[in-house]
């Protein structure tokens, strides 16, 4: 059974699910996205899991996973003249993607080590406490990582001490 079908017994999606053109996403990007995130975005269309944490994909007015992309890029190269780098991209040859948000300001990236650009399934997930340092690194994909955490399996010290929920939650966005 994959990631995304235990998330799908574990929350039951809405009825209602979208498509996206992935190929223009991804040359916005420059890299080829987890099979399994674009699966779980079009699976659950956009919305609040938990009460808490947000997919970013395409096209969603706040939280679109290009634009949030340059954001941190922009943001992070700033911050990173005064605060620490991650030691997982302090040789400045790795790329931080944004994949999720959270109601508090984390965020959740995939680490793509340089060489691996073309290879999703070999990415991390790396979260970034908000307004601080803190980082933390989890040697696995993005669905897995929330499965995990949703079933208690991986814990984040970054992320809400309310999170997960004890009866897991999803509010969809409205489907555009």
């Amino acid at each position: 059974m994959t990631y995304v079908e235990q998330l799908v017994e574990l929350i039951p999606p809405p009825a209602k699910a979208k498509s996206f053109d992935w190929q223009r996403v991804e040359e916005s990007l420059g890299v080829i996205l987890p099979d399994d995130y674009k699966e779980l975005v079009e699976t659950y269309s956009g919305g609040q899991f938990e009460d808490y944490l947000y997919f970013l994909e395409p096209d969603r007015e706040h939280y679109d996973i290009m634009k949030h992309d340059l954001e941190r890029a922009e943001a992070y190269e700033s911050l990173w003249e005064y605060e620490r780098k991650p030691d997982e991209i302090e040789d400045g040859k790795h790329r931080l993607i944004p994949w999720a948000t959270t109601d508090n300001g984390e965020y959740l990236f995939w680490l793509v080590r340089k060489g691996e650009e073309r290879n999703p399934d070999n990415w991390p997930v790396m979260i970034n406490a908000a307004k601080e340092d803190e980082w933390e690194y989890f040697p696995m994909g993005c669905v897995a990582f929330f499965v995990q955490a949703l079933e208690r399996k991986v814990i984040s010290q970054i992320l809400s001490y309310a999170f997960p929920l004890t009866k897991h939650k999803f509010q969809q966005f409205i489907v555009q």
